[in-house]
Order: structure tokens, then C-alpha cells, then sequence
């Protein structure tokens, strides 16, 4: 409690490792609340959690509410299960796709991840995982970052594409990005206009907590 109040004043780490695939994990008090940290970026809780909520409202939670199945491609420390299950109360099947095991170890001790009933973790790599899934979900929502870095195959065709083909109707894709310089920028206009598939219709929510833009994609009715 004299960390969580203190941290209103100054960050105080309390646990740091790392993994094969991450240099850096931390779990910190910051701002009264514990929060999931890569060298240079926040994983999970506090601004992440704040970008991908706005990103849930403009879906809807009367929406998210009536889903059956939600694919989640990068779970960190959950803290978009959380918002799920916690704040907008869903209570169909997550299915959560990580592929650092060692952040799903520190996401059950510190965050109580395990305790999520309608959660499975995968432990896998998500490209491959949506190349095998045979499975069709209401929202993906894909948050698949190396500390800052994105892999290449988020934009990719083909990717898009499957995560598309995935799609129950009137489902919806929420994209989380990082922009931090031009190219990254200019990777972000490429991507939206160059999407276009008359069954689905795709929008920009700009500079959410200043780095971020989120990208959503709805699948329209037949």
C-alpha cells in the first residue's frame, strides 16, 4: 500500500527480469496502479489500457457484449482482458495469443491473469497461429509489438487478408499501432489506402495517447 501510494509521486519498479524474446520486463507502481513495462514501452495497464478501451468504444460495448468469440493477437499482461471482462462485462470465449511465455508467467503472478475464466492462452507466434486457427471470431484485436517495434507482417497482404477472412459477419478487426517517426506514418496511410474490399469498411483513430493510432476494420452485412 506505501508503494501504491507513493507511486502517485515517482515510479517504483518492483519486479524486473527478461526473456529470450524481450530485454527488458518490468512490473512498476505508477499513478496507484501496477503496470506492465518493455525497455521502452508500456505492455500492458496504464496508456495501453487507455488506447485500446477508446478503441472498444467505438466498437461499442452494447456490441462486445453480444459476441460469442474474441481473438486476442498479443496479450502481454492482460490488460485488455481485464477491460473486457471487468469493465464492459463479457462473458464469451477469449481466446489470448502470446508468444513470450515468460510474460504470461509474470501476467498470472502480478495481473491474475489465470484467474479469467472464459480466457485460453496460446502460447504461439501470432502469424502462425492465424494461418492454423480453423475458428471464425466476432473482434480480433491485434497489439503485437516487440518493446517499440512492430513486425513487418502486420501489414503485409496476406495477413490482412486472412485476419479479414477470419471474420464472423458484422464482425470487427481493431489494429494498434505505434507511430513514431514519418516512414512509420506513411506505413499507416499506405495501409488504409490501399485497403479496399467492399465488404468491409476501415477507419483511423489518430494519435491516441500521442504515439498510437488505432486502425479498425468492419465487416459489413452481406
Amino acid at each position: 500500500m506505501i508503494k501504491k501510494i507513493f507511486s502517485y509521486f515517482i515510479p517504483i519498479k518492483i519486479y524486473e527480469t527478461k526473456s529470450v524474446l524481450s530485454k527488458s520486463i518490468e512490473v512498476t507502481w505508477a499513478n496507484g496502479e501496477l503496470v506492465l513495462d518493455s525497455e521502452n514501452a508500456n505492455y500492458s495497464y496504464g496508456s495501453l489500457q487507455r488506447i485500446l478501451r477508446l478503441g472498444l468504444k467505438n466498437i461499442g460495448y452494447e456490441k462486445i457484449v453480444a459476441m460469442n468469440h474474441i481473438l486476442i493477437l498479443g496479450v502481454a499482461g492482460g490488460s485488455v482482458i481485464k477491460t473486457l471482462v471487468e469493465e464492459i462485462k463479457y462473458k464469451g470465449k477469449i481466446t489470448g495469443v502470446e508468444i513470450d511465455a515468460e510474460i504470461i508467467k509474470i501476467a498470472n503472478a502480478y495481473f491474475k491473469l489465470d484467474q479469467v475464466k472464459n480466457l485460453e492462452i496460446v502460447i504461439d507466434d501470432a502469424f502462425e497461429f492465424v494461418l492454423k486457427t480453423q475458428n471464425k471470431y466476432d473482434l480480433i484485436l491485434i497489439d503485437v509489438f516487440q518493446d517499440t517495434t512492430m513486425p513487418n507482417f502486420l501489414f503485409e497482404d496476406f495477413f490482412i487478408k486472412r485476419t479479414c477472412f477470419l471474420l464472423q459477419r458484422k464482425g470487427f478487426i481493431l489494429f494498434n499501432t505505434m507511430i513514431l517517426n514519418e516512414t512509420q506514418n506513411i506505413r499507416n496511410k499506405k495501409y488504409v489506402s490501399e485497403f479496399y474490399n467492399p465488404q468491409f469498411q476501415i477507419k483511423t483513430i489518430p494519435r491516441v495517447e500521442i504515439h498510437n493510432e488505432l486502425i479498425l476494420i468492419e465487416k459489413l452485412e452481406p
